[in-house]
């Protein structure tokens, strides 16, 4: 189609907030139980060119991501909260060397990359739901864990969430063909 009406988009269904699936080879038994998710935002730095009138702003050459926050439902047994907070425990050994050895004599899922890092992907689906794209991320590894909360005085039954952060060395959308 050519004029106006090729520049229209031909799909006018809007994207679910509700369809995706978040997996990390390093630590499976999140996945499942994921809550929330967004695609980490990016941005271009910008270099200042100088002038006798004003400044001028032009595109610099370096990108940089935000973090990849994921929420997650926590199981009764604190299995998918454990394995996130070991992986921390093994890369900052606060008690000693040896939980970084424990960690890194693991037997990891992908045995030629680096046992501290992840790689790992957010399939996004469509309103049929099915896949539509894939956020795919390199080398994670956690930065943060959130706090579990317990209040007695709940009157309702309030299932536990916590959230971890991450930082990769890059992600990117893969759109599949339909």
């Amino acid at each position: 189609m050519t004029g106006a009406f090729g520049k229209q988009i031909t799909n006018r269904n809007f994207l679910s907030a509700t369809g995706f699936k978040f997996n990390l080879a390093r630590v499976p038994k999140v996945d499942f139980f994921s809550k929330s998710a967004s695609i980490p935002g990016i941005n271009l730095g910008v270099a200042i060119q100088p002038s006798y009138l004003k400044d001028i702003p032009i595109p610099g050459d370096k990108l940089t991501f935000d973090d990849f926050t994921l929420q997650f439902n926590v199981d009764e047994d604190l299995v998918n909260y454990l394995e996130i907070q070991n992986w921390m425990r093994g890369l900052g050994y606060p008690d000693s060397i040896a939980e970084y050895d424990k960690w890194r004599l693991s037997d990891p899922i992908n045995p030629n990359q680096d046992p501290n890092l992840s790689d790992g992907s957010l399939i996004i689906y469509n309103s049929n739901f099915n896949p539509s794209a894939s956020v795919i991320f390199q080398g994670m590894f956690p930065t943060s864990l959130s706090t579990l909360e317990f209040d007695a005085t709940s009157q309702d039954v309030q299932y536990i969430t916590a959230q971890v952060s991450f930082k990769y060395a890059i992600y990117n959308i893969v759109k599949y063909e339909s």
